[in-house]
This record gives C-alpha cells, structure tokens and sequence, in this order.
C-alpha cells in the first residue's frame, strides 16, 4: 500500500508512545477522600471494601503515608453518631465537632496538606437531607445557605484550606463567599459541586456515612441525569458567585458534563469518581473479570483526558503507588 500517512509509526515503541503521549496522570492531581468516626478505632466499612472510617490517630497516619506517595490534597466526610443528628443539623456548626477537630489536628501534623472540607447538612441532619426539611417535605433553600455559611466558617476557622459546598442549594457559592470575606478568610477556597446529578452511583458512599434520606429522594437539588445544558447555568452562577474550582459528579458516566465545562470557563475543573464507580471496579476484579490495575488507571485517564485537572478518588493511593514505580 502505497500510504505516505501511517499513524501507526508513533505508537511503535514505548518511547514513541512516551513522546506522543497527550495525557498524563501525576498523584498531585489526586484528592483523596477520607472518612471519619468519632471512634478511638478505625472501622471497616461494610459497603466499601477496602474503606475505613478512620479514628483522628488513624486518619493522620493515613493522611502522611498519601503525602509521602505524592498525594497532597485530602477531603473529609464525617459519620456523625445518630444521637447528634437534628433536624436543624446544629452539629454541623459545632466549632469543637468531628470535623473541626479532624482540620486542626491534620494541619498541626501535616501543614502542607490541602485540606478540604465538605459544606452540606445530611451527615449532620436527622431527615438524611442535604438542607433543612419542611414539614411538607420541601427542601428550604434560603434556610439552608443560612446553615451552610455557618458551616463553612467553621471549618475556615478550624484552619481548612478549601470549603466545598456539595448540597446544590441556589445561591449557596456567593453565600458562603461573602460571609467568608467579611469575616476575614479571603483565602479560604470554594470548590462547588457544581454539576452533582441524582445518580444512582452514591448508595455505598451513603453507607458509609449512615446519610440516606429518611423519606424522599434528592431529585429537588440534584441534577436530572438526563440533562446537560443545565450544567452550563450552573456552571456560569458558579463562577459569578466566586466558585475557585468546579467539579462534576460524578465522573465516569458524566465525561461529556466535563468535557462541556471544560471549554465553557477558564477554572480549575474537579471530577469526583464516586463510590459507586470505586464498587464496580474493585467488584469486578475481585471476581477475576477485569485486571484491576489497569483498569484503575484507564478509568483515571479517561476522566483527566475529558477536561478534569484534578480529580477525586478512592484509589489515590494505589494509583499513586502505581504511577511512581512505573
């Protein structure tokens, strides 16, 4: 065949490979999810293998051996006792609560550590909700950013670096923006759950923190699955309303979603690959139907490729080890 184009040649040889290579994954670009218990013992977690609820001794140990491997950004979700849950969420405000308590003693060990806290009510709130539940079952939006402001006051003041409000209330960025300037944290970060859909992907990490809705679902705040011109308005409110990074929820099945915002705005863009997504992989390997290495890094690629700069996942760890031996 007579061809004076063969793509073929770049892909001869490792090296070839190497050069033409257009996307690369490095560990900084990982946040890393931790969980945490008001337990003295890390525990297990039942619907996440290979998960722990982490005690505060448990998370800095866990928390310095990412540092080592690269990983310098981490995010904290609290299971919060059941006899703390209200329905007006107060614990969440709580300046010596779980949370606080776990931003102060991480900084002290590790002040290096980008540590980012998440902004929403249902670990906190006894009806499993992301804000305020009225007695009709609707969700209050106004009532609730009142709450998350607060909120995130308290993590800035406990020493966070980055607050992410992940309840999709309207309004909550700016919100949470002006109170953080007119108390003096100019530098506290928000990185918003801009495009966070109702997706069926969460249940494992629900329980993992005991935050199911108690009745109800989260369609009201959450995105339609089905929509993706909606994460363009959410996207621009963001970054009108003083959003530093963006992110999209999840990841794998919402590619076009980043892809989308990525050409939309000139912000960082962050992709939370989810429990579910972490369950499917780490399921399938486990039963010997996919090679779990290389379909970890695949998956991170795909996700880094469609326009995320950073992204979230419960194999930081792994694919750090991986990335840096090979």
């Amino acid at each position: 065949m007579n061809l004076p184009i063969r793509p073929r040649r770049n892909r001869q040889s490792p090296a070839l490979r190497g050069l033409v290579r257009e996307t690369r994954l490095h560990p900084e670009q990982f946040i890393y999810p931790l969980f945490l218990s008001g337990s003295s013992a890390d525990e297990p977690i039942a619907s996440m293998p290979g998960c722990q609820r982490w005690s505060l001794d448990g998370l800095v140990s866990e928390a310095t051996a990412a540092f080592a491997e690269g990983i310098r950004s981490v995010v904290l979700f609290p299971r919060i006792d059941d006899t703390l849950k209200t329905p007006r969420a107060e614990e969440a405000i709580n300046p010596d609560g779980l949370i606080p308590t776990a931003i102060r003693t991480l900084k002290h060990a590790l002040p290096d550590l980008a540590v980012i806290t998440d902004i929403a009510l249902d670990p906190y709130n006894s009806d499993g909700h992301d804000g305020l539940v009225a007695p009709n079952g609707t969700i209050l939006n106004d009532e609730t950013v009142a709450i998350l402001c607060n909120q995130a006051l308290t993590h800035a003041r406990a020493g966070a670096d980055v607050v992410s409000p992940s309840d999709m209330m309207d309004g909550r960025v700016g919100a949470i923006r002006s109170a953080l300037d007119s108390h003096g944290f100019t530098s506290t970060a928000i990185l918003s759950y801009t495009a966070k859909y109702a997706s069926a992907c969460y249940g494992p990490f629900r329980g993992a923190l005991d935050s199911a809705p108690r009745a109800g679902d989260k369609k009201t705040y959450q995105m339609d699955p089905a929509n993706a011109r909606e994460a363009l308005r959410e996207a621009a409110l963001d970054e009108a309303e003083g959003a530093d990074i963006l992110m999209v929820k999840p990841a794998g099945p919402y590619l076009d979603i980043i892809h989308a915002l990525r050409a939309a705005t000139p912000l960082p863009i962050a992709a939370y690959q989810v429990s579910g997504e972490y369950l499917m992989i780490r399921s399938a390997a486990a039963a010997g139907w996919l090679d779990e290495k290389k379909m970890i890094l695949e998956s991170l690629t795909g996700i880094h490729r469609a326009g995320a700069d950073m992204i979230l996942t419960y194999f930081a760890r792994q694919a750090a080890r991986w990335l840096l031996n090979d």
